[in-house]
């Protein structure tokens, strides 16, 4: 296989029909790495908005079980990727995820903004740090995949192209980033988290990821502003990183969330239908979209 090989097999696609395929191909074969970083910063954007940092910090699921919950929430989004919505796994893993959001008072904005981070925030990325950008093929195909799982979410008035999920992103960071001070604590448990996974370095690691965070984060949290050239070199060392995996050939098989080094909960394996927390629900956590077949609950 030749570098942009994958590419090339993306552009033969349907972005609205095989979106699946497309998506699949980018997280797992393209941007494994960039991905998963992008998908750390999205859902860790979503601290800054106080209705879900507050909640966050009031379940203690963040703060006080930091790993289990990033374990979790990686591989349950991840499951739905490699088995689709309509394999078996895939569908338990929107069972879960819909019963653990359905036993808390989450407005249906609150929720379509979590979602347009998972669309917006990996285009970002790559476009800043990645080998290549996304194209407008890739793009659409990323909004279909995401506006298929906020469906199966129950999530509504979804937007329907990337320009319309980076729209509303951007009015909702707009109209209501703001301090809350259970959201600072979850904020700095999951710097603490990642920066612990480099044992010594973790000071190190932790400056570098403060390096990333744009000035509407850290005013919303309240940190000091790294200095510039803390900045340069963070963002030096990942543009050189991103020039060096240009040069390297193409994936040839799929590299999964649950591969990555990060996941350190389950070393003996895992059961998606055990994944998460298990709330006293206020309302059945079943996926709102009908299903010919379903499989029993956990």
């Amino acid at each position: 296989m030749r570098r942009y090989d994958w590419l090339r097999e993306i552009r033969r696609l349907d972005p609205e029909r095989d979106f699946l395929r497309i998506y699949r191909i980018i997280a797992t074969h393209e941007f494994p790495w960039d991905f998963t970083r992008a998908l750390e910063l999205a859902l860790y954007r979503t601290y800054a908005v106080p209705s879900i940092g507050r909640l966050l910090a009031e379940t203690a699921e963040l703060t006080g079980r930091t790993q289990k919950r990033y374990d979790d929430t990686a591989l349950l989004l991840d499951a739905v990727v490699e088995h689709g919505f309509d394999g078996e796994d895939g569908r338990t893993a929107i069972r879960r995820i819909n019963q653990m959001h359905r036993s808390y008072d989450i407005s249906n904005e609150d929720m379509r903004y979590v979602l347009c981070t998972f669309v917006v925030m990996p285009k970002r990325w790559l476009d800043a740090y990645g080998w290549r950008r996304l194209t407008a093929h890739e793009q659409q195909a990323v909004a279909v995949y995401y506006r298929t799982l906020g469906r199966h979410m129950g999530i509504t008035e979804l937007p329907q192209t990337y320009e319309d999920f980076e729209r509303f992103l951007d009015a909702y960071e707009e109209a209501h980033f703001g301090w809350d001070e259970g959201a600072r604590r979850v904020s700095d448990a999951t710097l603490d988290l990642m920066a612990g996974w480099y044992g010594p370095l973790a000071p190190v690691v932790r400056g570098a990821s403060m390096a990333l965070l744009d000035d509407s984060l850290l005013a919303a949290f309240r940190y000091e502003h790294p200095g510039p050239a803390v900045r340069k070199t963070v963002r030096t060392v990942l543009r050189l990183r991103a020039k060096a995996v240009r040069l390297l050939p193409p994936r040839r098989t799929p590299h999964y969330a649950r591969q990555n080094p990060e996941i350190k909960g389950y070393p003996n394996g895992f059961r998606v239908a055990d994944l998460g927390t298990f709330p006293t629900s206020r309302r059945t956590g079943t996926c709102p979209v009908p299903h010919t077949e379903r499989p029993p609950a956990p």
